[in-house]
């Protein structure tokens, strides 16, 4: 699907042939399928031991990344801090003999900024490292060119800092090299743990019981629920919020681990009644029947996620933001052979007790000590629900004007004014579903529809 009428995409790993006089969209041809690879993988599980299978893993990443690193411009490396990108580094340095360009940008709103984490793994590697800290300013001016930028609606609010570190780069490199794919692959979204937890604790309980519990958790306001979570330890403040209390209440009628898993991927939970006229179209996360099968729930999680969203976000947005820039951008971690292996790693040694991505663990463990890197995954992201109350709120009022919503015809102005006057309010955070919005909105001024 394309946002463009008449405009279809390629999928990844498939070739099409156009020949003369053809009358009809010829059919894409797979060259290579990644359900393919997991489902064999799946099948014929490795049997080693962790430790043999983080060797072989180590030592195919190697190769993997001496190949990424040949280039006869100047190259570097994105870092964040975390395991991804700082394995990769890792792996680049091992074989360099000069210091790695690595690059970070910092942020002064501490809940955003992974620059201390990004420099004290630098440090210990030994790269030459850059890191630039951006103002507010600097990353709402780069808000006016992403709908030339991304061609289509994009609603990933971080393709703001990841534009930013591309440009960062760019002014001293021409490749770089990131940590993209490692979450997809080896598991390292939050999503594949606190789906089993939450069907666990659901499952038992009738579902009449769980509609009626989901009303009653709903009737209190977020606002009420943050000042009664106020009282519980500071660590569980930073993990529970009252808008996460109303999603989990959403889970509350789930039927299955797919279900709650499709909710805690979505912002707009039901899309056909925000867009005007509309059905949703199926796709691997809309239609059941089209979802490969695997037996393993985290598994069938990753492979969704490495079919949807990788593809039609994660790279979408990096290879966006890093053209913009002049950058190439190289992702080892999604070489064939490194996936073709992952897809072979039994899903308990990939995922277990709460943490993810244990084989690049055990390898970053013989390279960058623990303690610099063990700490709770965070998000490449922006301070957007605080900016859409104070800088952005001009702009983005004007966007959501329902008068010109009406007139468009595309939105139903209702659910967007609610979700606009409360997160104006402070009684509920609606940043991701109004930057969705938003973002179709602002691609809408920039390509105006005729007819």
């Amino acid at each position: 699907h394309s946002i463009y009428d008449s405009v279809r995409k390629l999928p990844p790993g498939t070739i099409v042939t156009f020949g003369h006089g053809a009358d009809r969209w010829p059919e894409p041809v797979s060259y290579w399928s990644l359900r393919a690879v997991a489902e064999r993988g799946s099948a014929e599980p490795l049997t080693d031991d962790a430790e043999t299978i983080a060797t072989s893993l180590e030592a195919l990443l190697t190769r993997v990344i001496g190949q990424e690193m040949v280039a006869d411009v100047p190259l570097g490396a994105f870092l964040s801090g975390g395991i991804d990108s700082s394995l990769v580094v890792a792996l680049m340095q091992r074989q360099s003999s000069v210091p790695v360009r690595t690059f970070t940008i910092g942020f002064a709103d501490a809940e955003f900024n992974e620059a201390g984490h990004a420099r004290a793994v630098a440090t210990h590697l030994g790269t030459a490292h850059t890191e630039l800290y951006v103002t507010p300013q600097d990353a709402l001016d780069v808000v006016p060119r992403l709908p030339a930028m991304y061609d289509e609606p994009f609603g990933d609010v971080s393709e703001i800092p990841t534009y930013l570190v591309a440009a960062m780069a760019r002014r001293d490199v021409t490749v770089a090299l990131s940590g993209d794919g490692g979450d997809e692959s080896f598991g390292g979204y939050g999503r594949y743990f606190m789906t089993p937890r939450i069907w666990s604790a659901l499952r038992p309980l009738p579902l009449p019981f769980r509609r009626l519990a989901a009303g009653a958790v709903r009737a209190i306001s977020p606002r009420r629920w943050d000042q009664a979570l106020a009282l519980a330890p500071a660590a569980q403040r930073q993990q529970i919020t009252g808008d996460r209390v109303h999603k989990l209440a959403g889970l509350f009628a789930a039927r299955s681990p797919a279900e709650i898993y499709r909710h805690l991927h979505s912002h707009w939970q039901d899309p056909s009644a925000l867009v005007i006229d509309s059905v949703e179209p199926r796709t691997l996360l809309s239609d059941a029947m089209g979802r490969p099968l695997l037996a393993d729930h985290t598994a069938a999680m990753m492979l969704s996620d490495s079919l949807t969203y990788l593809p039609d976000d994660i790279l979408v947005k990096v290879d966006r933001a890093a053209m913009a820039t002049s950058l190439e951008a190289r992702a080892p971690l999604l070489h064939h052979e490194v996936i073709e292996f992952a897809w072979k790693i039994p899903p308990p040694q990939r995922v277990a007790a709460g943490v993810g991505k244990l084989p690049l663990r055990r390898i970053l463990d013989r390279h960058v000590p623990r303690a610099l890197i063990d700490r709770p995954k965070t998000g490449f992201g922006v301070p957007l629900d605080r900016w859409l109350r104070g800088e952005l709120r001009p702009w983005a009022a004007e966007l959501l004007d329902p008068a010109r919503l009406r007139r468009e015809g595309f939105l139903n102005p209702e659910p967007v004014t609610t979700a606009w006057q409360e997160h104006q309010a402070g009684t509920r955070n609606w940043q991701y579903h109004l930057w969705d919005v938003l973002m179709f909105q602002a691609w809408l001024e920039a390509n105006p529809v005729h007819g």
